[in-house]
């Protein structure tokens, strides 16, 4: 908690203010019962009238004096919640922005969406509260006591058993509710994840007919969730009848000790009617701190869940001094080694080769040989565990990762469109591209057969998740995302799988022009792909079982020619 409350100190002038605002406020609340105990006890018993009507209007000053700060110190602490709100939500967007692909893997999406969303809107709440209860509950306690002992001392004995028995009231219910407050944020965040694979996999949901099973799978995340709520619930609504309880016990005591000593004459009948506000002024400060007390285990939760991503030092960061790079496109792997996390073992093992600009090197393999994580480790998603990636003469590590992103093209094996137009999603890695360059790497991209029968054009629309077009559609949108960019290297990782074999040759022999001075690399699953590729790399179990062309392999690699006579015919291979 203490670590996001730090980040307040950019509103020190308007939390000041607000302070000041409910100090005001607090004190016009604490003067007006003793102005109306002085009506009682000289103007009416007196009959002096004057004196009523002038006491009266000071009342009504003061009382406007209170009314105005509480409504300006509600209108400023709303900005100031707001405010804290929108950087926090910008301080994690930044700080998950930075974070290589192992801090995803471990923290979640679902997660970091609830924190971004769930948690920040529990320390806005909470904030907006504290700014406004915080400085008034104890002012008004504090004073509230201090005017009710010097109306009567040994009345406000009373006082000290209630303030007892509510702190009391208040350990248990803390301890008792700070555990189920973290367990219902992680509870959201599995509804979350459940939501989020029932809407993204849709398809496959309905193609499977998995719709029941999902309801299920909601149901129980569902159910899991409004138990734990339930059960924080029922604390709190034990709670406020408990205090309303030893509220109005505390004012039938009040009432009966009080009433005794108006009688003997050791408390005028004014007094009385003030002491009994104060008391009412001291239990309502009481329950705002209960209410503090309440809304604090959920807020320490959510903090603390945020300060986790804020603190978490990435794995992956930029050098102090970047090293510049002056060649173009040379990638060397040299004896590269990767394990995941807490994986058994690695995933790729002393693997060396090199790729050259002008020249295509394809990488081919069984699924799960480690194709996409070579291809992650280029773009230093993660870093390498052994061994070095040389770009141009230098170490990946050594590079600033912009640099060294801007330098590359890449398509994911998975296209990704973003909502907006055509045009938006191809100049998306390069925003100055003219429209001619833009056409020409949809041309390239063999993306103009399907744009040009659009109505719109480039300028058509596209859906979230680009779901208004087919998969190979997407795919050449991606690919010519990639060349838009007029990158120094282009990885295309297993991007042709949605294209039948007519557009896919057309595609390879454009690309041979349009990148015959950028090294080119190539992940595939079909031979047919890497046939006519300068190098290729064979991938078994992580490690490489041969490097050279086609014809080279087939004469030198068992693995690569297991692989040409699964999808070739004898007739082709010949």
């Amino acid at each position: 908690m203490a670590r996001i409350i730090k980040e307040l100190k950019t509103f020190t002038i308007p939390i000041i203010a607000v302070i000041v605002l409910v100090f005001i406020q607090s004190l016009s609340e604490l003067a007006l019962p003793t102005m109306m105990s002085d009506i009682v006890d000289t103007g009416i018993v007196k009959g002096d009238v004057p004196y009523i009507l002038k006491i009266g209007l000071w009342m009504i000053l003061v009382a406007a004096i209170g009314t105005l700060s509480a409504i300006l110190a509600s209108f400023v602490s709303s900005k100031v919640s707001s405010g804290f709100g929108k950087q926090l939500r910008y301080g994690i967007f930044f700080r998950v922005e930075g974070f290589s692909l192992s801090e995803f893997d471990q923290i979640g999406t679902a997660s970091l969406v609830t924190r971004t969303t769930n948690d920040i809107t529990q320390i806005q709440n909470f904030t907006v509260t504290a700014l406004r209860m915080l400085i008034r509950a104890p002012v008004m306690a504090i004073g509230g006591i201090i005017m009710a002992v010097s109306k009567d001392a040994k009345l406000s004995l009373l006082l000290i058993g209630v303030v007892a028995l509510l702190s009391v009231l208040i350990f248990f219910v803390s301890r008792k509710t700070m555990p189920l407050f973290k367990s219902l944020q992680k509870k959201v965040d599995r509804i979350n994840l459940v939501l989020r694979d029932y809407l993204t996999g849709i398809r496959v949901v309905r193609a499977f007919n998995r719709t029941k099973r999902e309801k299920e799978r909601f149901h129980e995340a569902n159910l899991d969730l409004t138990g734990t709520a339930i059960k924080v619930n029922k604390i709190m609504a034990l709670l406020m009848p408990l205090m309303m309880l030893l509220f109005n016990f505390t004012s039938i005591l009040i009432f009966w000790f009080g009433s005794v000593r108006v009688d003997n004459g050791a408390m005028q009948v004014g007094d009385l009617m003030a002491y009994i506000q104060y008391a009412m002024q001291i239990m309502f400060s009481l329950v705002m701190m209960t209410m503090m007390f309440i809304m604090v285990p959920r807020a320490s939760v959510s903090a603390a869940r945020i300060s986790e991503v804020m603190d978490m030092k990435t794995s992956i960061s930029d050098p102090q001094l970047s090293k510049k790079v002056d060649a173009r496109g040379f990638i060397e792997f040299k004896n590269v080694s990767f394990c995941f996390e807490g994986a058994a073992e690695p995933v790729i093992k002393n693997v060396s080769f090199s790729s050259w600009p002008g020249k295509v090197t394809a990488v081919i393999g069984s699924t799960g040989s480690g194709k996409t994580t070579l291809m992650n480790l280029i773009m230093r998603f993660y870093d390498v565990t052994e061994g070095k990636i040389l770009v141009d003469g230098v170490d990946v590590k050594e590079i600033n990762q912009k640099v060294l992103r801007e330098k590359i093209g890449f398509v994911p094996q998975n296209a990704v469109l973003f909502t907006g137009t055509i045009a938006d999603n191809i100049r998306f890695g390069n925003e100055s591209i003219t429209g001619d360059m833009l056409k020409k790497a949809a041309e390239v991209a063999q993306a103009n057969e399907f744009i040009d029968h659009m109505k719109d054009g480039y300028d058509s629309e596209i859906s979230q998740g680009g779901t208004n077009v087919s998969g190979g559609q997407k795919q050449r949108l991606s690919i010519a995302r990639a060349l838009a960019k007029k990158p120094e290297i282009y990885i295309f990782d297993d991007c042709f799988s949605a294209l039948d074999f007519k557009t896919e040759a057309k595609l390879r022999n454009a690309l041979k022009e349009y990148t015959r001075q950028d090294s080119l690399i190539i992940v595939a699953q079909r031979v047919n792909t890497v046939m006519d590729a300068d190098q290729i790399i064979v991938l078994e179990n992580g490690a490489v079982a041969g490097i050279g062309n086609h014809k080279a392999l087939m004469k030198n690699c068992e693995v690569y020619r297991e692989i040409v006579s699964s999808q070739l015919s004898e007739e082709e291979i010949a």
